[in-house]
């Protein structure tokens, strides 16, 4: 199993790292409130632990569970601090509607992190094309994701599956803006097509 730190306090903290204690993995809990992560880290239990902000995590993996416009100061602010360390940035880039991306045409959030992130560090994207809600239901889902570096993509999809997660490789960190194109289309789906948030996208592979 893998050693994990999540920098973020939020819904999809808790409820990746509440899989992330159940297969296993050693968790630490990070936030700018540390009386918040100390109660996080106790409510997910199993030996969960609260770090500090701004030193270096004590995970290989650092999940990255900040809205995107805090995740590049985030990342500046730690600085060497993540250097070797695989960064998973579950951020999505969709504007205050939801029906586009605040992220020019070219790039990504993932890939702006990655430009502000130490030359050692490894940027993933995953986990934005699921809602937190519906990863707390315990129930298998597909969770896609991209990466350059195949060492870093091999330990994020080895995280995945011991969330009882399947994990989908869509290619290189240039296809995160594709990935972070599906919030929008997930929040339109939810609100028209499927007419509730408690959805997800799922990959039908036949044989």
């Amino acid at each position: 199993m893998s050693s994990i730190s999540f920098i973020g306090l939020g819904a999809m903290a808790r409820a990746i790292a509440t899989r992330a204690v159940a297969g296993g993995n050693s968790v630490e809990i990070i936030g700018r409130d540390a009386a918040k992560a100390k109660g996080l880290a106790a409510a997910l239990g199993s030996g969960a632990t609260a770090g500090t902000f701004g030193t270096v995590p004590a995970g290989d993996v650092v999940v990255l569970a900040v809205p995107y416009t805090s995740a590049v100061p985030v990342v500046t602010q730690y600085g060497d601090a993540l250097a070797g360390k695989v960064i998973i940035d579950i951020s999505n880039t969709f504007n205050a509607d939801a029906t586009g991306l605040v992220i020019p045409d070219g790039t990504s959030g993932a890939q702006e992190i990655a430009k502000a992130a130490p030359a050692s560090a490894h940027v993933v994207k995953a986990f934005n094309t699921v809602f937190g809600h519906v990863l707390a239901q315990g129930r298998p889902l597909d969770v896609f994701f991209a990466g350059d570096d195949a060492q870093a993509k091999a330990s994020v999809l080895a995280f995945i599956e011991s969330l009882g997660l399947r994990p989908l490789d869509v290619g290189g960190l240039e296809m995160a803006r594709w990935l972070e194109g599906v919030g929008p289309l997930l929040m339109g789906l939810a609100r028209h097509g499927a007419g509730s948030f408690d959805v997800a996208l799922s990959v039908d592979v036949p044989g």
